[in-house]
């Protein structure tokens, strides 16, 4: 299991050696063609912010040679914001005094259909993690309603059993986001201090269970402002090289979501600066070549302008962080999780990237590839 693998680690150990890093260890790993954790805790030292260029330039290479000049396009639906969960830095913590809202199964066809128009095949269900609102029936039931609109079909939801995400997998589940946020045990409860997510072991499990069920991709991420970006990046780079060895057949993406304005007053304890998230993304890529690797609109329409050509392979556009958005309008911002960055519509996104001599595409990689 992964948590004996990550047992043997010691956080403050591993903060220690990751910034210990020399300039001759940055260099060496930058000359190698396959690069190991260790090579990876190089690249996201501090010893390596003098080489970022290279770096960039590196990353441009390995994501053209891989994904060619594409960038895959999806957009999120919120179906419920609803929570159980007690997590401090959450818009939908429960005990945030902010509406709530279930979509029923016919607002939900009419927000697929506007999704629909807007060009998307690519559709990501998000729920806030509130089983008895939005659990496993639910979501069969979306499925069902969604399916005959959407080729691709992603969901963000509570940990599920592994038999409930095959039963999914069978009505066309292709990928699972599932964000640990930090891998820090000791600090974790202060995060997650009520409900099912403050459980660390419990939500490491469900990964073992998403690769048991063989789902088709498993999207891996902390959230940038809890602890360390640098040490919590390390383990999520175990955690990816652990999955890859175990569950062969299943793709993996990583994400890194920084915090944004959300309902609540929790201030980030560690700030990742734009550098710093260029220099992680570069790092990964040159970590795993074969990674997918996704920036929202979380992050400035001028920053993901501009990181769009240097190892990002999927975007989201025109999110709505609130149930409903697309088709229904009354369902505003106060329903919301957090605050989007880039507020541009799909077709900006679009032409922005076709300006650059990229293709926006709505479907999947292995379509893409084939």
């Amino acid at each position: 299991m992964f948590i004996d693998l990550i047992n043997t680690y010691d956080w403050k150990s591993t903060t220690d050696l990751i910034y210990s890093k020399t300039d001759s260890e940055v260099q060496m790993a930058l000359k190698l063609k396959h690069r190991s954790t260790n090579d990876f805790m190089a690249l996201i030292s501090p010893a390596a912010e003098p080489y970022i260029e290279e770096m960039a330039r590196q990353s441009q290479m390995i994501t053209q040679k891989r994904f060619g000049k594409t960038t895959q396009l999806y957009v999120p639906l919120y179906l419920s914001n609803f929570c159980e969960n007690n997590c401090v830095y959450c818009g939908f913590n429960t005990e945030n005094k902010i509406k709530r809202k279930v979509l029923s199964f016919d607002e939900i066809k009419e927000e697929v259909i506007a999704i629909k128009n807007l060009g998307f095949e690519h559709i990501l269900l998000v729920t806030g993690e509130a089983d008895f609102k939005a659990g496993a029936a639910y979501l069969k039931k979306v499925f069902e309603i969604i399916k005959p609109y959407m080729s691709l079909i992603s969901i963000e939801v509570q940990p599920l059993k592994s038999d409930e995400y095959s039963e999914l997998i069978k009505q066309g589940l292709n990928t699972v986001y599932l964000y640990q946020e930090t891998y820090n045990r000791e600090r974790y409860s202060i995060y997650h201090p009520k409900g099912n997510k403050s459980h660390f072991e419990n939500r490491l499990m469900t990964y073992e269970h998403l690769g048991n069920a063989e789902v088709h991709k498993i999207g891996l991420g902390i959230l940038a402002g809890l602890e360390d970006w640098r040490t919590d990046s390390l383990f999520t780079a175990l955690h990816l090289n652990y999955l890859k060895k175990n569950y062969w057949k299943t793709k993996f993406s990583i994400s890194f979501p920084r915090l944004r304005p959300h309902s609540g007053n929790f201030e980030p304890n560690s700030i990742m600066t734009d550098k710093h998230l260029a220099q992680l993304i570069f790092a990964y890529r040159l970590f795993d070549e074969n990674v997918e690797i996704a920036l929202s609109t979380r992050e400035s329409a001028v920053y993901r302008d501009n990181m769009l050509k240097l190892g990002v392979t999927s975007m989201s556009a025109e999110s709505r962080t609130h149930p409903g958005g697309y088709a229904h309008s009354y369902l505003n911002t106060e329903l919301e999780q957090f605050s989007v960055n880039d507020n541009r519509i799909v077709s900006e996104i679009a032409d922005m990237i076709r300006s650059k001599g990229y293709e926006a595409v709505w479907k999947d990689w292995d379509h893409i590839l084939q």
